[in-house]
């Protein structure tokens, strides 16, 4: 394991040294490339320099070193070609070596989760839960249930005392006299207006304040 980690730098830095080599081959191509187009130009006017000179054989020459300056163009074209691919297929390969390290790292990580956590000791855990979620629940339920006096009181007794409750205070509602209202005054003549003692007007006073007290006290 610590032969593959302490590998794997230096192939990556073999990796990157590959491409940097590789690039700096193709630019010194692309400068060659460059030069000899150059020179096969500076061919085709001397060409027809000798050529309006008269000289034949001389722009003949010339025009076979154009032909050797085109060929060797083309020549590295095709070497400008070919490193081309070796880069391209040398950085998949690249990013194919450094998926599959992350791969068989995961691997490698989840391998080492499963082995800490082992299934019996996973179950061991749900039980133990589960039994102590069951004392709690018995628990609660101990602390619920009534205790002393309170143990022997029916709670059918208490609603059916409830009931009764509710029926006697109904019907003390429906035999409570209703409000009877104030009946219009009866307009005597004149010189014929009833006069009513002044100890019978008191007497009736009281009477009054009697009922109301009887009321209030219900």
């Amino acid at each position: 394991m610590f032969k593959r980690l302490l590998g794997k730098p230096k192939q990556e830095t073999n990796a990157l040294e590959t491409l940097d080599k590789l690039n700096e081959t193709l630019e010194m191509l692309e400068k060659k490339e460059s030069v000899l187009l150059k020179k096969a130009a500076a061919e085709v006017g001397k060409a027809k320099e000798f050529t309006r000179a008269k000289n034949k054989r001389a722009a003949i020459q010339c025009l076979k070193r154009k032909r050797l300056y085109e060929q060797q163009v083309e020549q590295l074209g095709n070497f400008q070609l070919r490193i081309h691919d070796q880069m391209i297929l040398l950085e998949g390969a690249k990013a194919t070596t450094e998926t599959v390290d992350a791969l068989r790292t995961g691997a490698a990580a989840m391998k080492a989760m499963q082995k800490a956590t082992n299934i019996d000791d996973v179950d061991k855990t749900m039980d133990e839960i589960n039994e102590q979620t069951e004392n709690m629940k018995m628990i609660q339920e101990a602390l619920s249930t009534p205790i002393g006096s309170a143990a022997d009181i029916d709670d059918d007794e208490l609603e059916a005392e409830l009931e009764e409750l509710e029926e006697a205070e109904l019907e003390e509602q429906l035999l409570q006299p209703a409000t009877t209202a104030p009946s219009a005054p009866i307009h005597a003549p004149a010189g014929r207006q009833q006069v009513r003692p002044a100890a019978q007007h008191s007497k009736t006073e009281e009477d009054e304040l009697a009922a109301l007290q009887a009321e209030m006290a219900l």
